[in-house]
C-alpha cells in the first residue's frame, strides 16, 4: 500500500532539500529512492540495478547533498567532497542540471560543476580553483584534470558515483577509470548505478565497492505491457523509408517520437528524404558541438519539436561489433574523424514525455536495445516502442526476444501485421479504383496507406543523393558550430533569444519538389479520412472558407459600386413652383 511506504520527510533530509523536492512535484519517492536513500545516508555503499526512467539520479542525488549539507554544520573548509562519473557529455549535463534543481534553496552552501563539457583543460581550471563539493564529469576529463594538478582528491573526498556504470568500459573507460583510482583517497563511500548487471558491473564492483549493499529492484529490465507496448515490423531497407513516411505523415504515429539510426550518413538521409513531404525534425549525433546537443535535449523536453533523429553510433557502444550492411559500410571513413567519443542520447539521458522511440535501425545488442526503449514509458506514463526489422537483423531480434521473455513474457515484441507484400505491384503507381478499399481494421487501412504511398516516396529518394548528405552534414555542422561558440555569450545575456534558435529548420541541399509536401484525398483510405493528415485538411478548410467570403466581399463590392457611384445614381428633380 502507498500509506506503508517510506515518505521522503521521513528520510531525515534537510528542510531545504525537501522544500526543493517538493517544488519539483515528488509527492512520493520511487521504489530505488525509497530503498536507496536511507542506505547511503547510513554511509553503506551501494550496487543498485534499476531499470531506465526509474529515479535513479535523484537516488543518489538527494544523499550526497544531504551529508554534504550534514558536514557543513562542522568543517567549514571549502573542498571536493563527491566526484559523479558519468559515460557522456549529456548525462554530464543531465546530472548537473539535476544537482541544480535540488539545491535550489542551498546554492550558497552547496556548489556544482560540471567539467564534462568540450573545454580546454585550462579553461576550466578557475571553475576547480573554487574547489566546488560536487564534481561532473567523464572519466578521461577528470582524469586529465588530475594529473594537471586542477583537482585534488586525496585527502578530501568522501563519496564517489559511477552512474550508468554498465556503460562505462564499452564507451572506451576502463584504463582512465583504473589509473583515476590512483588518485583516491583508500577510504570512501561508492554508489555504482546501472539498468543492467553485465560483467563490467561486476569488474567495476570488485574495484570501487567495499562490502556493498546490492538492490535489484523491478525483476523485468523494461516495464510490461500494461505501460510499454513494443511492436516488430519485418521490411527490407528501402521499405524503411516507406514506412516512416506513411507513419509520420499520416500522424498514424502521434505524439512526441525519437528515432534511432546507426550512423550520421543515415541521420542526415532520412532527415532530408523526411524534408521532402515537410515534415520538420532534429538530428543529433557526434559530429555537433555539446552545447547544441544539450540544447536540443532542453528544447524537446520543452515541446519544440516532435520528432528527433538521433544516432546511436556502434563503434562508440560496442567497439568490437560489425556494423550491418545497411548502407553504413562506405561511410564511415570520412565521418569518423570528427566525432565525440563521449557522445550518447540513447543511454541515461532523460527526455521528458516521449510517447514512442523508432528503431530505423535494430540495435546491435540486447542492452542498446534496453537503453533506446527506455527512453518511452519512464516514471509511470506509457509509451509505444516500434522496431523496422530487416532479414540480416533476425538473429538479434531473437537475441532481444529470449531476453524479454525471460524477464517477463509479456514484454515480449508483438509483430505488426502490414501487408508489406502489396508494395511491389503499386511501387511506381498511385493509382487506386474506389472500390478497392474493402479494410477490416485499421491496421489494414495503414497497409493500403502504404501501398499508394510508394510512388511519392521514389521521387524523395531521387532527390536524396549521397552528395546532399554530405553538404547537409557540412552545412548543420556549421550552424551549430556558430550557435555554439561565437553566440555562447551572447545568449548568456540573453538567454529569451536562447528559445528562439531552433535546431529543425530545413537544410535543403537536395532539390523539394512541391507536389510531395501534400497528400491527395485520393490516396487516403475512407476509413482513414479525417484520422490521417488532419492538419492539410484543416488548411484545405480553411482556404475554401476564405475564397467563399472573398467572392461574396467581391460581388457586394461591385453592387455597391453601381448602386452608389454619385455620377451614376444622381437624378436631378426640379420642385414645382407656386402659381401667383
Amino acid at each position: 500500500m502507498a500509506t506503508d511506504r517510506l515518505q521522503f520527510h521521513e528520510m531525515g533530509l534537510d528542510d531545504r532539500l525537501l522544500k526543493a523536492v517538493a517544488d519539483l512535484g515528488w509527492s512520493q519517492p520511487t521504489l530505488i529512492q525509497e530503498k536507496a536513500i536511507p542506505l547511503a545516508l547510513e554511509g553503506k555503499d551501494l550496487l543498485a540495478r534499476a531499470r531506465t526512467g526509474s529515479g535513479k539520479t535523484a537516488a543518489y542525488a538527494v544523499p550526497v547533498i544531504q551529508r554534504i549539507l550534514a558536514s557543513k554544520l562542522t568543517v567549514r573548509e571549502q573542498d571536493v567532497r563527491a566526484l559523479i562519473l558519468v559515460p557522456t557529455k549529456e548525462l554530464g549535463h543531465q546530472v548537473r542540471t539535476m544537482m541544480k534543481e535540488l539545491m535550489a534553496y542551498c546554492s550558497r552552501d552547496v556548489r556544482v560543476a560540471d567539467i564534462s563539457g568540450r573545454a580546454d583543460v585550462s579553461a576550466q581550471r578557475p571553475i576547480l580553483m573554487e574547489k566546488p563539493d560536487v564534481v561532473v564529469g567523464t572519466p578521461s576529463r577528470v582524469l586529465a584534470h588530475l594529473k594537471a594538478q586542477n583537482l585534488v582528491l586525496q585527502s578530501s573526498l568522501e563519496m564517489l558515483v559511477v552512474d550508468e556504470a554498465d556503460l562505462l568500459f564499452s564507451f572506451g573507460f576502463e584504463d582512465d577509470l583504473k589509473n583515476l583510482l590512483c588518485h583516491l583517497p583508500k577510504i570512501y563511500q561508492s554508489f555504482l548505478m546501472s539498468a543492467t548487471f553485465s560483467e563490467d558491473v561486476q569488474t567495476l564492483k570488485e574495484l570501487l565497492l567495499h562490502n556493498p549493499v546490492t538492490l535489484k529492484l523491478q525483476g523485468s529490465q523494461l516495464p510490461d505491457a500494461s505501460q510499454l507496448q513494443q511492436y516488430s515490423i519485418k521490411c527490407e531497407e528501402e521499405d524503411k523509408f516507406l514506412l516512416i513516411y506513411t507513419l509520420l505523415k499520416l500522424r498514424l504515429v502521434q505524439g512526441k517520437s525519437l528515432i534511432f539510426v546507426s550512423d550520421v550518413s543515415r541521420c542526415y538521409r532520412l532527415k532530408l528524404f523526411l524534408e521532402q513531404f515537410s515534415i520538420p525534425t532534429c538530428v543529433l549525433n557526434s559530429e555537433l558541438p555539446v552545447q547544441s546537443r544539450c540544447h536540443i535535449i532542453t528544447q524537446f523536453n520543452q515541446g519544440f519539436y516532435d520528432y528527433i533523429i538521433a544516432t546511436d553510433e556502434r563503434s562508440l557502444a560496442d567497439p568490437g561489433a560489425t556494423l550491418p550492411p545497411a548502407g553504413s559500410g562506405k561511410r564511415k571513413k570520412k565521418a569518423g574523424n570528427h566525432r565525440d567519443k563521449e557522445y550518447g542520447v540513447s543511454r541515461g539521458v532523460d527526455f521528458q514525455n516521449v510517447d514512442n522511440v523508432i528503431n530505423f535501425d535494430f540495435p546491435p545488442t540486447v542492452e542498446s536495445y534496453i537503453h533506446r526503449v527506455g527512453r518511452t514509458a519512464r516514471a509511470e506514463k506509457s509509451g509505444t516502442a516500434l522496431s523496422f526489422i530487416c532479414h540480416s537483423e533476425l538473429t538479434l531480434l531473437k537475441e532481444v526476444e529470449e531476453m524479454l521473455t525471460g524477464d517477463n513474457a509479456e514484454s515480449a515484441l508483438t509483430p505488426y501485421q502490414f501487408k508489406m507484400e502489396a508494395i511491389e505491384g503499386f511501387r511506381y503507381r498511385c493509382r487506386v479504383s474506389a472500390a478497392g478499399w474493402t479494410c477490416a481494421s485499421k491496421q489494414t487501412c495503414e497497409a493500403h496507406v502504404v501501398v499508394l504511398a510508394c510512388s511519392l516516396t521514389q521521387d524523395a529518394m531521387r532527390s536524396v543523393t549521397k552528395q546532399a548528405v554530405r553538404e547537409a552534414r557540412l552545412k548543420e555542422i556549421k550552424q551549430e558550430l556558430l550557435n555554439s561558440e561565437k553566440l555562447k555569450t551572447y545568449f548568456e545575456d540573453n538567454p529569451r533569444d536562447l528559445q528562439l534558435l531552433r535546431h529543425d529548420k530545413d537544410l535543403h541541399p537536395a532539390v523539394i519538389k512541391p507536389h510531395l509536401k501534400n497528400v491527395p484525398d485520393y490516396l487516403i483510405p475512407e476509413a482513414l479520412r479525417g484520422i490521417a493528415n488532419p492538419l492539410s485538411n484543416r488548411r484545405r478548410r480553411r482556404k475554401r472558407e476564405k475564397s467563399k467570403v472573398n467572392e461574396v466581399t467581391k460581388r457586394n463590392f461591385k453592387k455597391n459600386v453601381q448602386g452608389k457611384n454619385p455620377l451614376r445614381s444622381f437624378r436631378y428633380t426640379r420642385k414645382a413652383t407656386p402659381k401667383s
